[in-house]
């Protein structure tokens, strides 16, 4: 049945109402003729719908200029019709790929995107001030912290959770995506963490700001919820105790997981054993099933069937999960679904809580289509290391593993991804040949000023003073904070600066892609001079930035390996 006749019938496929504006090169929505026009084309200054005999409605005819012949009527000959060609179905299907954001909102990504602007109504914003991010960039590295909280919002929900929660972040993925989009990490934070949250300033509805004291050796899930801290308050959380920098969040509650599963017809599992779950009511046989809706919950819930029957284990169930969703989202019977795209897409919109900087659907579409880039055999799912508490004598909490987490803490802050640290290397090695090639000038010649561009306080200082005293780096001078944070270290030199550049990378341990030939600088004695941008990857003065990272040793999982939940 065509789309015309689908439109007199009034069951308009949803795809068919989205046309190409050639003016502009995006999609807009077109009602029918008897509903008002989208907000979002008469916005945008689109062209209005034509009418019968293919005249626009609304629109007055062109005047014809004295002398000019008369323009045969549609039909005769020697007057054509202009020729309305539909959407190619690979453009529907691209502008309909809604599957990364709900990705986005359970902690996994790369399906497609989404371009639904009259979506943006549905999706909730927090101001989290200086916890993250002003702005999202698509040229650098980012971390987003997925929460799923159990506060009993939303229909049937009323018996999940603890009762009378505020909302604790329950389960969390701290989500980080390469600068160059070759990988990704999913780390889960464990609810039952020992760690210290710091202050927190919130912002209250009158929009006064209100700073939560903060506690020391408490629960991880803590960090949300209780005493009105926000998301902001775990994004600080989680900077305080790992040293990687959360540029922005994403928060839904229990209806995420059963909205989401419902839009897709389902998620494929795996379990090595039957499961009579008489706590989270979870009933599977052993092998393979589907789950959607109130048993997809019931699934991601439980933990007495699985493992230990302790969060731990929960946590790999729910990894499985993850990956099973996001090959779900990414197979064709999801891509080339208007229909599953549109449910998709407005379950995850309905569901979802962000920052403010990221809370319009154009900015949400933009973290999508880099997500897009990650291979799926290349996003993995890790869980912090961990041991037991040994201050309990009846096992409760868990804290840090010192022997694992700072260096794997360390490979996520330097983008080195799990599934490919042996090609990391390699690429390491390759940019050092070549940063290296050349002539290096003396260290006495060098000519730098010095920006703190994201690095701790004070580093710009501290580095000056390493490169005079210690390097013979004397032609040096400190020139305060940068325009804008960076998040890795640059060093932009003239093109008569090139050996000079090389002595101080060398000196730095700047890979080849952190130098930028560009234009130098006028220093404070009137000579030319190069630009040193301390970013967030600067790890002290005197510290290279090309020292190896050690892999670190911990389980994991990718997202295109199917696994049984044991």
């Amino acid at each position: 049945m065509d789309a015309q006749r689908r439109g007199r019938g009034d069951q308009i496929d949803p795809a068919d109402q989205w046309v190409l504006n050639p003016n502009t090169g995006e999609y807009e929505l077109r009602l029918n003729p008897s509903g008002a026009q989208s907000p979002v084309s008469a916005a945008r200054g689109s062209t209005p719908p034509r009418g019968p005999g293919g005249t626009r409605t609304g629109v007055p005819p062109q005047r014809r200029r004295r002398g000019a012949p008369e323009e045969p009527p549609p039909g005769r000959r020697g007057g054509r019709r202009p020729v309305q060609r539909k959407p190619k179905k690979a453009k529907k299907v691209l502008m309909w790929t809604g599957g990364t954001m709900a990705f986005v909102l359970v902690g996994v990504g790369a399906a497609g995107y989404f371009y639904l602007r009259h979506l943006e109504g549905n999706v909730t914003t927090t101001d989290v001030g200086s916890a993250g991010a002003s702005n999202f960039s698509k040229d650098e590295a980012f971390s987003v912290l997925i929460i799923g909280t159990d506060k009993r919002t939303g229909e049937g929900n009323e018996g999940y959770g603890d009762k009378g929660s505020s909302g604790h972040a329950d389960t969390t993925i701290l989500l980080h995506v390469a600068e160059d989009r070759s990988n990704a990490t999913a780390l889960s934070i464990p609810r039952d963490l020992i760690v210290n949250i710091p202050d927190c300033p919130t912002k209250l509805e009158d929009g006064s700001e209100k700073v939560v004291p903060g506690l020391r050796g408490v629960r991880f899930n803590r960090s949300l919820g209780e005493s009105g801290r926000d998301p902001g308050c775990t994004m600080r959380t989680v900077k305080e105790n790992t040293g990687i920098q959360v540029d922005h969040f994403m928060m839904a509650d229990f209806n995420a997981v059963k909205t989401l599963t419902t839009a897709v017809d389902g998620v494929d599992v795996c379990v090595e054993k039957p499961v009579n779950d008489k706590d989270s009511k979870l009933v599977l046989p052993a092998g393979e099933s589907k789950v959607e809706g109130e048993q997809a919950l019931a699934f991601v819930r439980t933990r007495k069937s699985f493992g230990n029957s302790g969060d731990l284990d929960r946590i790999k169930v729910q990894q499985q999960f993850l990956g099973s969703l996001m090959r779900k989202m990414s197979s064709s019977d999801t891509l080339t679904s208007p229909s599953k795209l549109l449910k998709l897409a407005e379950a995850a919109t309905n569901a979802l809580t962000v920052d403010k900087a990221i809370g319009n659907v154009g900015t949400l579409k933009d973290i999508a289509l880099e997500l897009k880039k990650v291979p799926t055999k290349n996003i993995a799912f890790t869980t912090v290391p961990v041991v037991d508490n040994p201050a309990e004598k009846i096992k409760a909490t868990v804290v840090f593993d010192q022997s694992k987490a700072p260096q794997l803490f360390d490979m996520i802050r330097n983008d080195v991804s799990l599934t490919e640290a042996k090609q990391q290397k390699k690429k390491e090695k390759d940019a050092e040949a070549a940063r290296l090639k050349g002539t290096k000038a003396p260290a006495s010649e060098v000519r730098v000023r010095i920006l703190n561009g994201g690095a701790d306080p004070g580093s710009a200082q501290k580095t000056l003073q390493y490169l005079q005293v210690e390097e013979g780096v004397t032609k040096s001078e400190n020139d305060g904070n940068a325009p804008a944070e960076l998040a890795r270290t640059t060093l932009e030199y003239g093109p008569d600066q090139a050996d000079q550049a090389r002595r101080l990378a060398d000196i730095m341990g700047l890979s080849g892609s952190a130098m930028k030939p560009g234009e130098s600088v006028t220093n404070s004695q009137g000579l030319p001079s190069m630009t040193l941008t301390l970013g967030k990857d600067f790890k002290g003065a005197g510290v290279k930035l090309d020292a190896p990272v050690e892999a670190a040793d911990v389980e994991k999982s990718t997202a295109d390996k199917v696994k049984c939940a044991s």
